[in-house]
């Protein structure tokens, strides 16, 4: 690395260690009292209009829908689903016959998934003001065509244009704008549910804020923060549906960004989302935190963004199948965990790292916290945006006498689980086209469910052996052919033991193992077990290092929690590639056809089994860039390992160095000491501050990889079944 790039590196680096750490951040709170009168408010105005949407008036096309004081209206030839159909449970508008054979239970299950936002819409609101309108979803859905576009405004996205570009799923039951609102707004017309918002997921509520004599569209679209102070007339809040809604890979649209009811799938996990868009998608492109958003992989999600544990560590969105069975595999004795009341519990290890470990109806709940829900006690417990304070534990039973949706969302998550059980395997067969993938050779495929039985049954299967015969290597070989090889093999199997695994024995990239919310004195410390917290350290990662290779990195995890991955169901894996927790292995090719998937999975499996076809990929940035910390900006020169940055805690800072920092003159001081620091102190003091020095993507889980490449041909026959 040449004198220049370091140089300017590592002036970066001394800036964010300790600039960012100067003036602790400061919350306005919000009373209880004053977010339960918000919520009675906004009640109050839905309860007006599910009263007059009863009616059921006749469906005018010509006609906008203005939400603050229109009722939803259907069209004659749809069967209505109002109010009184599922009381409080009624959410959003899907049409009769998706519902299919779901129960009472289910169907609000399925509206719980779909549409529920735990009254996240005022932490984004919130979100929105403090980043200034650099992570605003409200502009974000309007699309607003480039014909009427304001002064100092830039290319809105089109309906037609949102899956490629953002990845994200279109309401069927939304079209187009052809002129704007009252408020001059180009938003979706979803005439059969007016809380919709044009995109699965998303969703909008009159904003209590919202003053109409102030209201100005353009000032709204301008830069500055007149905009973030501006209320706009709505909120816009996400279900989980937003990250876990996608097509179906039974039933593929036939247009990407035009799909029917019928096209999508409940929770596999949209693989195409591009996260990082609705969290920064208005930063400039030569605004380093710009080139760490547009390196998030598709189909990610940076669970621990906000809360932030100062790692950039985004993870494949969780597919959901067989959720029954994986409740009864949490059940045997080899699960069994100490929860932090010292009782001892079988739980399913949910999320990557398995953190999540305290039961489906809590893990579930911490979810709708981490996307906003509660967030004006939420937020008093960290910093949102850069963490530059302590982080300090979210105590559920001040949520539960403090927050007015944790009650209202716990009672609905016994409805949301029995729908989520509902879900079960897409197979390649039954797809369009799907049966001229697969082998018509039994003797390949049986050869495949030998190696599978030998090679990975171990991990990736969740019926397993009795402890006896597990314990002797040439009986357990013998259990896991015959149960391979029979015929039920694949039946109500979770495809995975649901343990968590050394990343020193998985190999993959640590970063999301070394995820930290959920250790002791953490954000998420009651939603982890006291046995996820009193994990040993698995040891040491040997990392290359990208100034020497000859000398590479010794990284000792730590213990309490750190260091582990969840094993990964292989359901369905024909259908979700790219691999591994991070998507990182295989290409991206952004088509949801059969086609494309199979492109995609044939990639990925090969890389997988024949590792020199990886590209050890680290995530650079593409030009050069700017980082602004107060009044100072410095330069991040092309070709730096983003997370070389995007992983330092601002929290390591000398005190005494805050105050030298908290003038341009000694910011300026710093930059001209940087240049003179010899290369060999600056990449040492780089990588020691450094949470999580794994640069390369895509390495790691290297079983099988040393099979003859005929039984690696039999085996991939086998895992296209799955």
């Amino acid at each position: 690395m040449n004198k220049p790039r370091i140089g300017a590196i590592a002036c970066l680096v001394v800036l964010m260690l300790m600039l960012l750490s100067c003036s602790p951040y400061e919350y306005e709170t919000t009373s209880v009292e004053r977010l339960r009168e918000l919520i009675a408010q906004a009640e109050a105005a839905n309860a007006a209009k599910a009263d007059v949407s009863s009616a059921s008036p006749k469906y005018d096309q010509n006609q906008n829908t203005n939400l603050s004081t229109q009722a939803t209206e259907y069209s004659q030839n749809e069967s209505t689903k109002n109010a009184e159909s599922y009381d409080r449970d009624y959410l959003g508008y899907v049409p009769d016959d998706y519902y299919g054979n779901l129960t009472e239970a289910e169907k609000r299950g399925l509206q719980t998934w779909y549409f529920w936002t735990g009254g996240n819409e005022k932490f984004f609101r919130d979100f929105a003001k403090r980043t200034h309108g650099e992570a605003d979803f409200f502009s974000l859905l309007d699309a607003r065509p480039d014909s009427e576009l304001l002064p100092g405004d830039t290319h809105h996205i089109q309906r037609n244009e949102r899956f490629k570009t953002i990845g994200a799923i279109n309401d069927p039951g939304c079209k187009q704008a052809t002129e704007p609102d009252e408020y001059g707004l180009w938003l979706d017309n979803c005439d059969k549910d007016p809380q919709a918002a044009g995109i699965m997921g998303a969703r909008k509520f009159p904003n209590p804020n919202f003053d109409p004599q102030k209201w100005d569209v353009a000032k709204y679209y301008a830069t500055g923060d007149e905009k973030a102070q501006l209320e706009p007339p709505y909120r816009i809040g996400i279900s989980c549906g937003v990250c876990h809604i996608a097509y179906d890979p039974l039933k593929p649209p036939a247009d990407p960004e035009n799909p029917r009811w019928e096209n999508l799938a409940s929770a596999i996990g949209n693989q195409y989302l591009k996260e990082g868009a609705l969290f920064g998608g208005n930063l400039p492109a030569n605004d380093f935190r710009r080139q760490v958003i547009d390196r998030q992989p598709p189909g990610t999600s940076d669970t621990s963004r906000i809360a932030t544990d100062h790692i950039n560590n985004p993870n494949a969105i969780n597919a959901i199948f067989n959720l029954e069975e994986r409740l009864i595999l949490a059940n045997q004795p080899s699960h069994q965990q100490v929860m932090n009341d010292g009782t001892t519990q079988g739980v399913p290890n949910i999320l990557k790292d398995g953190a999540d470990s305290v039961g489906v109806a809590l893990a579930s709940e911490r979810v709708y916290i981490n996307i906003g829900s509660c967030s004006d006690y939420w937020l008093t417990l960290h910093d949102p945006l850069l963490g530059r304070k302590s982080q300090k534990p979210f105590d559920i039973e001040t949520a539960r006498k403090e927050c007015e949706y944790w009650p209202k969302t716990e009672a609905r998550m016994a409805d949301a689980e029995a729908f989520l059980k509902t879900l079960k395997p897409l197979h390649l067969a039954d797809a369009p086209g799907g049966k001229a993938y697969l082998t018509n050779d039994r003797t390949v495929l049986e050869r495949g469910k030998i190696v599978f039985a030998d090679t990975c049954a171990t991990c990736h299967s969740s019926k397993q052996p009795p402890a006896e015969i597990a314990a002797n290597p040439e009986q357990a070989k013998q259990w896991y052919r015959e149960s391979v090889l029979s015929s039920d093999f694949l039946d109500h199997n979770f495809l995975s033991d649901d343990l968590r695994k050394p990343v020193t024995l998985i190999g993959t990239n640590a970063s999301r193992a070394l995820a930290t919310n959920a250790m002791q004195g953490h954000v998420w410390e009651q939603f982890s077990s006291k046995t996820y917290k009193e994990l040993p350290s698995p040891g040491t990662l040997t990392l290359e290092n990208p100034f020497d290779k000859d000398k590479p990195i010794a990284f000792k995890i730590p213990a309490g929690g750190t260091g582990y991955y969840r094993t990964p169901s292989l359901i369905s894996l024909w259908s979700s590639a790219p691999f591994f927790h991070n998507n990182e292995l295989g290409k991206y090719n952004g088509d949801p056809s059969e086609e494309g998937r199979m492109e995609a999975f044939n990639d990925a499996v090969e890389k997988l089994l024949w590792p020199e076809k990886r590209q050890g990929r680290i995530e650079q940035t593409d030009r050069e860039t700017y980082l602004e910390i107060g009044r100072l900006k410095a330069t991040v020169p092309q070709g730096t390992p983003i997370n070389l940055l995007a992983n330092l805690d601002p929290r390591n800072t000398p005190a005494i160095l805050q105050k030298t920092l908290d003038s341009e003159a000694g910011a300026k001081k710093l930059q001209f000491l940087a240049r003179f620091i010899p290369d060999d102190v600056l990449a040492p003091l780089l990588l020691k501050n450094n949470q999580s020095p794994d640069f390369i993507e895509d390495h790691g889980h290297y079983f099988g990889t040393d099979l003859p490449d005929e039984d690696k041909r039999a085996l991939i026959e086998f895992l296209k079944t799955f």
